[in-house]
């Protein structure tokens, strides 16, 4: 009687250590999870999208300043489409991505209308925010190669939006300030 107490004792040691690890790992996943989810979204190193994307001037949205290569719109555009295709890529095996680099990249210097902006802008944030959606449900596997693809995961996939995204927005910010439309710091 006194080995089957024992034995049964090692049984719920076995199953509270186990239950505790399941629940560190979560924890840790969880963390994870948020961690990316900020950043695809934040400021922690550089301007929010929100504060280098809004309040834009309608006036200098197809401006080129001196030397550069694009105007505000087309960075805007770029990077909607950019993470359109990450996002899409991420979640759909039968997604088709935009020619490289052309169909990455808008015809126009300008767009059409502010009403034209304005739907980038909201499609932007749509796409950041499906992003993170897939990033922090638990059911998404971060680290599982993406069957579809080459070696890519999720946790991959949202870094890499959020790193382009950081990139075009100092771009973005650099543009406004050469332009004389960035808010005084």
């Amino acid at each position: 009687m006194a080995a089957k107490k024992k034995s049964a004792g090692k049984s719920r040691s076995a199953a509270r250590k186990k239950t505790a690890a399941s629940s560190k790992n979560a924890n840790t996943d969880a963390a994870l999870r948020r961690q990316v989810a900020e950043l695809i979204d934040s400021e922690h190193a550089f301007v929010s999208w929100k504060k280098a994307l809004v309040d834009v001037p309608e006036h200098v949205r197809g401006i080129k300043p001196g030397e550069s290569p694009h105007t505000l719109w087309q960075l805007l555009e770029h990077m909607r489409i950019a993470e359109w295709d990450i996002l899409e890529f991420s979640r759909d095996a039968k997604h088709k991505s935009p020619d490289w680099p052309a169909g990455y990249w808008p015809s126009g210097e300008a767009p059409g209308s502010d009403k034209d902006w304005q739907k980038s802008l909201r499609d932007f944030e749509h796409y950041l925010n499906e992003m993170k959606k897939l990033v922090l449900d638990p059911k998404t596997n971060l680290f599982a190669k993406i069957p579809h693809g080459s070696g890519q995961t999720i946790l991959r996939e949202a870094m890499l939006v959020a790193d382009h995204n950081a990139y075009h927005i100092g771009q973005f910010v650099l543009i406004r300030r050469l332009l004389g439309a960035w808010p005084a710091d």
